[in-house]
């Protein structure tokens, strides 16, 4: 079944696309007239990176095409830096590259430069070209800011920095142009020379002959400099202005520095777009290599901000308390963001959060973003109040990872079990306030009491009508047949969903009396499970067993018996984009009656994903193929299931 087979990720068309997209930008980008942020570049760079880790264009660097610029090749390597976008892929990287010290410098966001020299005098200024040739601009760059005309020792070597444009002299004479990068790039290549004057040249690297020294990448040839320190030593000595140094010692300590400049980045007097992080030993090998390996450029990310905590909401699902931040306004993702979530008390004392807080807030892929890092606690804030009592009258028992309230008779807990349930069966149209009105008027207090409701009495409760109420019914009497995973994770017991009583019942305990006789000792043996999983579940189908019963006796619902070796038994599938036979929900339920897991994201492990677009460059796709996972068409999949 073709279908069925893994997609090699060479053939998926989007890795072309990607390919050309890239080019296309890095070549508007090395003559001036960039369409794209850095960040929305890096965004195709890393996706790319992800469905073909070793195409061709992830090595090359873009070409300078202005004309009529006499070339020249380069004295030092100018390839393209392994990028991070986010802590995690950089404490990924620190892992694999570890150094002893980290120096971090800014990343600054404009044009390269490579200067070269001759006994200490410019020989020629040369842009970076396609990485080993570039365009020779000598004229214009001598009259930038920052470059050195006569050095102060006989020197023969290159020196590496970057072109850029203040933001006062941007705001005060280019603001016609997009950005100070922008702006920079048209006024370095100008044929003219006007403007040169208003750029400035911050240096960062240097190689070649030094008085008694040797070529740094020549065999056998003794670094000129005995490591980067001594190199930003030098760089200094000379005349040159350097880009700022960080010293970090550890790679957690780069992450805090980054929030920090985050922080500050709108203050600074020259745009940069990350930081670039190595190490201070010098391997000349590595610098050689069209990518190296021991430094990274640590950049930002449209998906990160800096923003302050002005509030500390409390949400209440059933009887858990969850703390939402309120933070001042901020763009991230392209959007305006003014809540972020906490998730627990764990989180508040962890990140030593307060009132006037500087965070960092991200949202990668999800759809509420969350406070991920403090930056600092500035003078005057305040302690974050954390609720004490429940509107039941208990006291709430903080766990650190849950703040809830105990009592077995809250009301709202009832609630949200009812809530629960209809969102477990998937009932449709039975809205939250129709639902907070039957509870509070004691006519709904448990599930059993759902399907003793007629037409009559529904529509006239709330003054829906009788179609709308006959409607409503239908939907809760169509599931009257649920699976044991199903009737159980629709009780609301703390922290047991459908996933994991799905693990009970698929080891053997597929029956309610099979569970309740079940020990700790015994559950604690299933996958998924450990004591304390084991305890929830049990202890909880001890207090509402007497409720589950009550429902039972209705005879409105039933428990379907167990599917022993369906043919999906042991297959987990996800589903994305629409299906054409049927509703997801419906496919979903199909596998789970199959004796198969419906998941509603990719993860390692996941059997298959169903898509009639395999082609996509979504984000499912896109990790469905790094992790290996099989994609397959709605085609595939109904034969896979026994429908086609």
């Amino acid at each position: 079944m073709a279908g069925e087979n893994r997609m090699p990720p060479k053939k998926n068309p989007r890795i072309a696309e990607l390919a050309a997209l890239i080019k296309r930008h890095q070549e508007l980008y090395y003559n001036g007239q960039p369409e794209l942020s850095d960040a929305e570049f890096d965004a195709l760079w890393d996706e790319l990176g992800e469905l073909d880790p070793d195409h061709p264009v992830l090595g090359a660097v873009g070409a300078d095409a202005a004309d009529g610029w006499p070339k020249a090749r380069h004295l030092i390597p100018m390839g393209s830096q392994a990028k991070a976008s986010n802590p995690e892929d950089f404490l990924a990287w620190a892992a694999k590259t570890p150094h002893p010290e980290y120096l971090v410098q800014y990343k600054l966001d404009g044009a390269s430069l490579e200067l070269q020299y001759e006994d200490g005098r410019l020989l020629r200024a040369v842009t970076r070209g396609d990485g080993e040739i570039g365009d020779d601009i000598t004229p214009n760059a001598s009259r930038m800011r920052g470059v050195v005309l006569r050095l102060p020792s006989a020197f023969s070597g290159g020196v590496r920095g970057e072109v850029v444009m203040g933001r006062a002299v941007h705001a005060a004479k280019y603001a016609d142009k997009a950005n100070c990068r922008n702006a920079a790039n048209g006024l370095m290549k100008r044929k003219d020379g006007i403007g040169a004057e208003d750029l400035d040249v911050i240096c960062y690297d240097a190689a070649g002959d030094l008085p008694g020294g040797g070529d740094l990448f020549s065999e056998g040839r003794r670094p000129a400099f005995r490591d980067e320190l001594g190199k930003l030593e030098w760089l200094r000595s000379m005349g040159f202005e350097t880009v700022p140094l960080e010293r970090c010692a550890t790679p957690e300590e780069v992450v805090e520095h980054r929030a920090r400049v985050m922080d500050k980045r709108p203050s600074l007097p020259f745009d940069i777009d990350g930081l670039v992080v190595k190490g201070n030993e010098i391997d000349p090998a590595d610098l050689a290599r069209a990518r190296p390996e021991k430094q990274i450029a640590f950049k930002f990310s449209l998906e990160e901000a800096v923003t302050s905590l002005v509030a500390v909401e409390w949400s209440e699902s059933g009887s858990t308390y969850t703390p939402i931040g309120v933070v001042e306004p901020v763009r991230l993702a392209g959007t305006t963001v003014q809540r972020a979530t906490l998730c627990n008390t764990n989180i508040l004392r962890g990140l030593d959060l307060r009132i006037g807080s500087r965070v960092v807030i991200t949202k990668r892929g999800e759809i509420i973003p969350k406070i991920e890092s403090l930056v600092e606690n500035p003078p005057g804030a305040s302690e974050i109040p954390v609720p004490a009592s429940c509107s039941c009258g208990a006291a709430l028992v903080d766990e650190g990872t849950r703040l809830h309230c105990p009592n077995p008779e809250c009301p709202k807990k009832a609630l949200h079990r009812l809530e629960k349930w209809l969102s477990v069966l998937d009932v449709r149209d039975f809205g939250s306030v129709i639902l907070g009105k039957l509870h509070a008027s004691g006519r709904v207090r448990e599930i059993a009491d759902l399907y003793g409701l007629d037409a009559a009495e529904l529509a006239e409760f709330d003054r829906m009508g009788e179609t709308l109420a006959r409607k409503i019914l239908r939907n809760l009497a169509a599931r009257s047949e649920v699976r044991l995973s199903e009737f159980i994770a629709g009780f609301d017991i703390d922290g047991i969903g459908e996933l994991i009583a799905e693990k009970a019942v698929a080891a053997g305990y597929d029956s309610l009396d099979k569970l309740a006789a079940a020990s700790v000792e015994e559950l604690d043996e299933v996958e998924g499970f450990a004591e304390i999983t084991a305890r929830a579940l049990l202890q909880g189908l001890a207090a509402l067993r007497p409720e589950m019963e009550r429902l039972l006796a209705t005879g409105a619902v039933r428990i379907a018996a167990p599917v022993a070796g369906g043919p999906l038994q042991g297959k987990s599938f996800c589903f994305t984009g629409e299906l054409k036979s049927m509703k997801r929900p419906e496919a979903e339920a199909l596998v789970k009656s199959l004796g198969g897991t419906a998941k509603s994201s990719v993860t390692k492990g996941l059997s298959y994903l169903v898509t009639n677009d395999p082609a996509s460059g979504s984000d499912k796709n896109r990790k469905a193929v790094s992790y290996g996972v099989s994609i397959v068409d709605e085609e595939a999949f109904l034969r896979l299931a026994g429908r086609a």
